[in-house]
């Protein structure tokens, strides 16, 4: 898998991609991310690539010539099976829409900044518009990690345990269930005990009434 991520402030991007599992499934050759700073597509000697809304208003709108360009460019390169614009106003992001999208060849992931983008550049380039959650943050550049993590994780040998990306909470619309590990006894609190007794079918009963319980608690929606 490919995804190329473009930015304005490509900075924020370096931590997270040189550390755990975005790292190791690079060097694994099992994914490869490539950032683009979005400036180097402004020709003029300031570049830049932000101006004042039409209509007034407040913010910067991020302009549609350098963003068009850089698109362009690597659509001549590859074919993409989607090009996403992360934005508050987008489709709220899920665990299934991540399973889709780990299933995919080429991905462009367009941070927002400032107060937004030409709306050209939705109508016309934009394919998939994604939300992380109901809140507002300053940039897309963090929301495009927690995106492409998601994604990665799930090709698989990306992580050392296969079935461990395939438990995880929601992906059969259930949280997951507690858990536990030595030492069984710890400041007067123990591990229940059907953990501890080796028979896998009452583990799995447990488990999946716990999984029930956290979720009618905590995420009622999901049931």
């Amino acid at each position: 898998m490919r995804i190329d991520i473009i930015s304005a402030v490509p900075q924020l991007l370096k931590s997270p991609l040189s550390e755990s599992i975005l790292k190791r499934a690079q060097e694994k050759g099992l994914a490869k991310i490539v950032v683009h700073d979005l400036r180097s597509y402004a020709h003029d000697k300031h570049k830049i690539i932000d101006l004042p809304p039409y209509g007034g208003g407040s913010g910067m709108i991020l302009k549609a010539e350098p963003i068009f360009e850089c698109i362009e460019k690597l659509q001549a390169e590859r074919t993409y099976d989607d090009i996403i614009y992360v934005t508050a106003d987008g489709e709220k992001f899920h665990q299934k829409m991540a399973n889709d999208l780990s299933l995919q060849k080429n991905l462009i992931i367009l941070c927002g900044h400032y107060k937004g983008i030409d709306q050209r550049v939705r109508e016309i380039l934009i394919t998939k518009e994604i939300s992380i959650g109901d809140y507002v943050m300053t940039g897309g550049e963090l929301a495009a990690m927690v995106i492409a993590d998601s994604i990665i994780r799930l090709i698989p040998g990306a992580i050392g345990d296969g079935e461990s990306a395939l438990t995880d909470s929601f992906q059969d619309g259930l949280l997951d269930s507690p858990s536990y590990t030595r030492p069984p006894e710890f400041r007067g609190m123990k591990v229940p005990e059907v953990l501890l007794g080796g028979n896998h079918k009452e583990v799995a009963k447990w488990k999946e009434k716990q999984r029930k319980v956290k979720t009618q608690q905590r995420r009622k929606d999901l049931l």
